[in-house]
């Protein structure tokens, strides 16, 4: 029986920016002799290798953020306002990791006005019918992408370990559906990204009201079986909520090109063992040397 094709998502924002993190807090650059940080770039690369290694997709396609303001910053001006400018050793990164990922075969997708999860929950749901998919992230907002064919593998610390969300497991550890987590957001609101939801109602008690009412449309309509409390923090932060439900949900409507054909993962080729030697990335060579990965690029 022919294998069904696995299609991995990656969230190359989220992977780049905890490879930099990493490193940067002991100020680990590995600058090259040009001056050029690599840090995030060889993390981030780590980061795919063991992937590939864990999860072996026939398919592979990496997603990004295109620019710092999205169809969100124009619904909510505070949205990730709250977030400082990348550090300086980040900025040059950005554009050679995507450099580094095309010498390596695969394929950059983002598209401005959006953010990369609204990419891979584009792509995710287009392509679920024919592939299986699996997205890699950092981020617990992509969870609300879980079902029958799409699992989210979470980073945990280190390289090469993930906690693995299917649909059920996400329903046995938190009671309620990934379409119900997008009502929790807007319920609890997100620091992270600037919006503050209903305040004084937080996790636990959000979690709570969505097990009880299912959706936040029925919640309204049940606003006298609330406690005095939470009706009243409800009723002052009702436009709030309303907004912070449409800035939680990933837009799986985004007018994103995308051809599963391009997305093949390919032999390793030649002119990625010469960017590496380039922009002397010892580690990703390391890294290379320590597999077969080298053997058969020579061999190809």
């Amino acid at each position: 029986m022919e294998r069904k094709p696995n299609l991995l998502l990656v969230d190359g924002m989220a992977l780049l920016f905890r490879s930099f993190f990493a490193t940067a807090v002991t100020g680990q650059f590995m600058k090259n002799s040009k001056g050029i940080p690599t840090n995030a770039i060889q993390g981030f690369m780590r980061h795919l290798f063991y992937s590939l290694e864990n999860i072996d997709p026939s398919h592979l396609a990496i997603c990004w953020d295109m620019g710092s303001k999205t169809f969100r910053n124009d619904m909510f001006a505070g949205y990730k306002a709250n977030r400082s400018a990348p550090p300086e050793e980040l900025i040059p990164q950005f554009d050679l990791v995507k450099e580094v990922v095309e010498a390596f075969s695969l394929t950059n997708h983002g598209l401005v006005g959006y953010e990369a999860d609204d990419c891979i929950g584009t792509i995710a749901k287009k392509m679920k019918e024919d592939t299986k998919v699996t997205v890699l992230t950092g981020d617990r907002d992509l969870l609300q992408l879980l079902d029958d064919n799409i699992e989210v593998r979470i980073l945990q610390k280190g390289f090469g370990n993930y906690k693995t969300y299917t649909e059920a497991l996400f329903v046995e550890e938190l009671g309620i559906t990934p379409k119900q987590f997008i009502d929790v957001k807007a319920l609890m609101g997100d620091t992270s990204d600037g919006y503050p939801g209903v305040r004084g109602i937080g996790e636990k008690t959000a979690i709570k009201l969505m097990k009880e009412y299912g959706t936040i449309e029925e919640l309204l309509l049940n606003m006298e079986k609330l406690t005095p409390g939470q009706r009243k923090k409800i009723e002052e932060d009702l436009d709030m909520l309303h907004l912070s439900r449409k800035l939680a949900e990933i837009n799986c409507e985004v007018p994103i090109s995308f051809n599963l054909e391009s997305t093949i993962r390919m032999q390793i080729p030649r002119t990625f063992l010469e960017i590496i030697e380039e922009l002397e990335l010892k580690t990703i060579r390391r890294h290379l040397l320590q597999t077969n990965w080298i053997e058969q690029m020579e061999l190809a």
